[in-house]
């Protein structure tokens, strides 16, 4: 456990374009309560250079700047760690905004009860458009996510992701910092933690602003990756398969097969005139699902204050679930069924 006077934190900051985001990331740790830690920017074959951007924070920041050709956010992290003088690394993606008391309450967390590995919640800022709002519901919701990405009591061993992640310099080069996975490298990276008995925790006051993507159509090729990542996950780490994995799937499939037996119903009764029993039973299934979407609405538009954003979350969410559960099935088939090997079937999700 480090004491208080060894505890150096190295903040690290990957990113490929994201000018403003940047920007608005770096402002953001500028005005931090506690100003003791050092920034790492690794700008990852940005088209434009971005370290006009690092230069105007010298005054503000312990910044360093670092320019590297384009290998994507694990490999740049790789390269920024290897440049911190920190014994603590903290990660954070460039379209996150951290609350000012983010590095105090790390460093309390720490201090109190140190862990290996913590990660924190995210969730939108007041300022964040009625989109990015919705999506921010549908990621981190009980009734859409289970709430794994921002509650500690709703899983029993909480996987830290990249967006809001840190680890001890000793922990990450022990399992050699992230791996040659371009998507999914986070839950990997959290995987090889436990197999090597190090500890993660949640770290409940330690939440950012995550601003996501900012369309249905981005939001949705990020997730539908996601989706294709997870069986790649379980072959590499099969001790942590998890049925839960399975649910956008199931939900894509329940989906379908609902509306299939409402266009059943419809046509008996154009052909037949009235309703049989049976068919009357194929209608529950649809009620259900409209049942589902009116508790998700009432849900989202009561807790953000907004029935526009609890409309935009019917749709975030049936993007998210739809566009994970067709990239799960692929890949589950790709890999399980025609026992492809992942990097052939998926070059994009490796280095």
């Amino acid at each position: 456990m480090f004491s208080d006077f060894n505890l150096r934190l190295s903040i690290i900051i990957a990113v490929y374009n994201r000018k403003e985001e940047l920007k608005e990331l770096l402002n953001s740790l500028a005005s931090q309560t506690d100003k003791d830690f050092e920034v790492i920017v690794v700008d990852d074959g940005s088209t434009n250079k971005l370290e006009v951007i690092a230069l105007e924070y010298l005054d503000k920041l312990d910044i360093k700047y670092f320019y590297q050709k384009n290998t994507g956010a694990g490999y740049a992290r790789n390269m920024g760690v290897s440049k911190s003088s920190g014994n603590y690394l903290i990660f954070l993606d460039s379209d996150c905004i951290s609350p000012k008391n983010y590095i105090y309450n790390v460093k309390k967390e720490l201090k109190v009860n140190f862990v290996d590995a913590f990660g924190g919640a995210d969730s939108a800022s007041s300022d964040f458009n009625n989109l990015q709002k919705a999506i921010s519901y549908s990621m981190t919701s009980y009734l859409t996510t289970g709430g794994i990405r921002g509650n500690k009591k709703a899983v029993s061993r909480f996987q830290p992701r990249s967006f809001n992640m840190g680890i001890s310099k000793i922990a990450f080069n022990t399992i050699g910092g992230f791996s040659e996975l371009r998507i999914g490298e986070d839950p990997d990276l959290s995987l090889c933690l436990w197999e090597n008995n190090f500890e993660t925790r949640f770290f409940p006051s330690c939440t950012v602003y995550h601003k996501r993507r900012t369309s249905l159509l981005k939001f949705s090729k990020q997730v539908y990756k996601f989706g294709i990542a997870r069986p790649i996950l379980n072959q590499r780490h099969p001790k942590f398969k998890k049925l839960t994995f399975w649910f956008p799937s199931i939900f894509l499939i329940y989906t379908v097969i609902s509306i299939l037996l409402l266009l059943f119903v419809l046509f008996y009764y154009i052909f037949n005139s009235k309703f049989s029993l049976f068919s009357i039973l194929c209608l529950f299934p649809f009620i259900s699902l409209i049942l589902y979407c009116v508790v998700l609405f009432v849900d989202s538009s009561n807790k953000n204050k907004s029935l526009k954003i609890g409309y935009l979350s019917l749709i975030t969410t049936f993007t998210q679930f739809f566009s994970y559960g067709f990239g799960f099935l692929q890949s589950y088939f790709a890999l399980n069924i025609l026992k492809r090997k992942a990097e052939k079937s998926f070059p994009s999700h490796y280095y």
